[in-house]
């Protein structure tokens, strides 16, 4: 699971992303808002840990931009604010967790998994992006009225792509989440593009809206937009 941290304090950040990976999260440290917008505008997460008190934009500021933007992804808030207005103000804000200064890491590893199970439980059986449907239950593909017939596997790495839409996904991360495969002697790079040409073409071609697009040395990202390709 990966997960960006966006807190200033570099002894805090630090702890915590220690922790993080001897339990096996694959953790991102920011010390800034900005930074840590870019890093999610950059990358695909699973949680966000987001101190309140940051020398930029604050972490009130980034929960109400995030969720104007209708991203789901659970949010883990860190402060040492901790009277009932400020809680309920956090979580109103769009907070899914609020954990008070001093933490026993512990206790945020727990709600962090709390996070994990919560957003599993409730992932919608059905995506969009455009005009193209996902029905992740009977695993079929519509775009506009039209069905696409897709691999196990192809309609394994659109899902992937779809629950992360506008989100950049990185190869590593389909490696892991697609393929299963970390292990491996050699980089699994090639035989990703190779799915992501043949879905693409699947996808996109005869449409004027493309929808899948490669961010180059990063990953791919699926959007309703224009290609920078």
């Amino acid at each position: 699971m990966k997960v960006l941290i966006i807190e200033d304090d570099v002894k805090t950040a630090s702890a915590i992303c220690r922790g993080l990976e001897r339990d096996g999260y694959e953790p991102i440290m920011t010390h800034t808002g900005e930074q840590g917008l870019r890093c999610f505008e950059a990358a695909s997460f699973d949680l966000i840990v987001l101190d309140w008190m940051l020398p930029d934009r604050n972490g009130i500021q980034i929960l109400t931009h995030l969720r104007g933007r209708g991203t789901r992804i659970p949010v883990l808030l860190l402060t040492a604010r901790d009277s009932v207005e400020d809680r309920v103000f956090g979580l109103d804000a769009g907070a899914d967790d609020y954990l008070i200064k001093p933490f026993a890491f512990s206790e945020l590893l727990a709600r962090l998994r709390v996070l994990l199970r919560r957003a599993g439980e409730h992932e919608p059986l059905r995506l969009q992006i455009g005009d193209l449907f996902l029905d992740l239950e009977k695993r079929q593909v519509l775009r506009g009225l039209r069905k696409i017939p897709l691999s196990p596997r192809e309609f394994d790495l659109l899902a992937c792509l779809a629950r992360h839409q506008g989100q950049t996904v990185s190869r590593h991360m389909l490696a892991r989440d697609v393929w299963k495969e970390l292990q491996r002697a050699t980089p699994l790079d090639n035989v990703i593009d190779v799915h992501v040409a043949h879905l693409r073409r699947k996808i996109d071609d005869g449409q004027g809206v493309k929808l899948l697009h490669t961010v180059r040395g990063v990953g791919f990202v699926l959007k309703e937009s224009p290609s920078r390709e």
